[in-house]
């Protein structure tokens, strides 16, 4: 079993295939399924879950729910009004690839259990509303995003801060650091600091590994495109997964993320998503190719435009450069993003649109065909909310934010 709802037809994606619970119980017996985990994502982005038992989910569960203690979430709920409710999506069941008693999780949305009305902290809630935002201002029905995830793997990482040290130490196998060890013998092929993108093995020591990884992500329904090693030594990896919608891929990053983190694990190997855990070489972010369309057109391209972009598409740079500093409390929310934003490391630190330009918070790059791709290193829900914002919504002139001249 694997996840069904995927971007419509026209777009070169697969159409979408509508999921009962009726249908997502009885796959999930023919799979030999034992256990269900339902899921759900919290305030700061964590991925929360409990689980049942398959023969305690019934069809009335994904209207009924499963309640659960709000209070002791981050961010959720006072101790005085604690219970919540999770509401299981159906178009989300996939058998997971990373445990070994055989487990369907499902992707929950979080409502009142009194009222029953959406919760306005389930950061699922905030993406459809985006979603919702963006066809009711009749500037496109549909956007799809394409994120571009990087992490590094690494061997081991400690960190401590007490009343007698505080420190930080992280190693790898694949780190140049380690071409002087002398415990076992080395047999050396590391790459240098900035010279990871990308040598062939045995330089490449994860080859196997991303490979591992990428199949869970298929066996989970996510439609890979491409892995590689990124630039950075000791293990500093990219996998990139085919755009679709946005509350779609939301629910597909927070799988990532947890696929990536889990076969690392079980192959004794530790996945981080930190922005910058190593001084002196490339961090890790998450571009994230984005474009607005009208049913099958492509708003955003232009054969005759800069780059081959649209002035609509500049509209839309426009406004995500022009909201900028609000986007990046959800883009860039911890100290540690501001040591990657930083000259020299292929980061975006200028806020400019430009063809091919890594630099530039809106970079676009040429594509197969003659398209492109408008890339913004942005979050995904704010990101068709400032972007929209850019766009006109009435004739008038005063609602369009340029972004200025290239």
């Amino acid at each position: 079993m694997t996840a069904t709802l995927e971007p419509s037809v026209g777009t070169g994606a697969k159409a979408s295939t509508g999921t009962s619970p009726a249908d997502v119980i009885r796959r999930a017996k023919e799979a030999g399924v034992q256990i269900v985990d339902v899921r759900f994502t919290d305030l700061p982005g964590t991925w929360q879950h409990f689980s049942i038992p398959l023969k305690a989910l019934e069809e009335d569960t994904f209207t009924d729910g499963l309640g659960f203690d709000g209070s002791s979430i981050r961010g959720f709920q006072a101790i005085n009004e604690s219970d919540m409710l999770l509401l299981p999506d159906p178009a989300s069941a996939f058998v997971d690839p990373c445990l070994q008693v055989p487990t369907l999780s499902l992707t929950c949305d979080i409502v009142d259990p009194i009222t029953r009305e959406p919760y306005s902290r389930d950061p699922r809630y905030v993406a459809r509303k985006a979603e919702a935002f963006l066809k009711k201002s009749g500037v496109a029905t549909t956007a799809y995003f394409g994120p571009e995830a990087e992490f590094y793997i690494f061997n081991s990482v400690r960190f401590d801060q007490n009343a007698h040290e505080g420190y930080y130490h992280i190693d790898s196998e694949e780190g140049i650091w380690n071409s002087g060890t002398n415990g076992t013998a080395n047999l050396g092929h590391r790459p240098r600091h900035k010279e990871g993108y990308f040598p062939v093995p045995p330089t490449d020591r994860l080859q196997d590994l991303r490979s591992k990884i990428t199949l869970a992500m298929i066996a989970a329904g996510i439609e890979v495109e491409v892995h590689h090693h990124e630039v950075g030594t000791a293990g500093q990896t990219e996998i990139d997964m085919r755009y679709n919608t946005l509350t779609r891929m939301a629910d597909q990053i927070m799988m990532y993320k947890y696929i990536v983190k889990n076969v690392c694990y079980q192959n004794g190997y530790t996945a981080t998503f930190m922005p910058k855990p190593m001084f002196g070489d490339n961090g890790s972010g998450m571009h994230v190719h984005m474009s607005l369309w009208n049913g099958t057109n492509n708003l955003f391209f232009d054969k005759n435009g800069y780059a081959l972009i649209s002035e609509s598409a500049r509209w839309y740079i426009g406004g995500l450069i022009k909201h900028a500093a609000a986007l990046l409390a959800f883009a860039a929310p911890t100290t540690n993003s501001y040591r990657r934003l930083v000259p020299g490391y292929e980061a975006p630190i200028n806020l400019i649109y430009s063809q091919r330009n890594r630099s530039a918070i809106g970079s676009l790059r040429p594509r197969a065909g003659g398209a492109e791709a408008c890339e913004e290193h942005a979050g995904k829900p704010a990101g068709i909310v400032g972007g929209a914002g850019g766009r006109p919504r009435l004739p008038a002139r005063r609602w369009r934010v340029h972004p200025g001249s290239h």
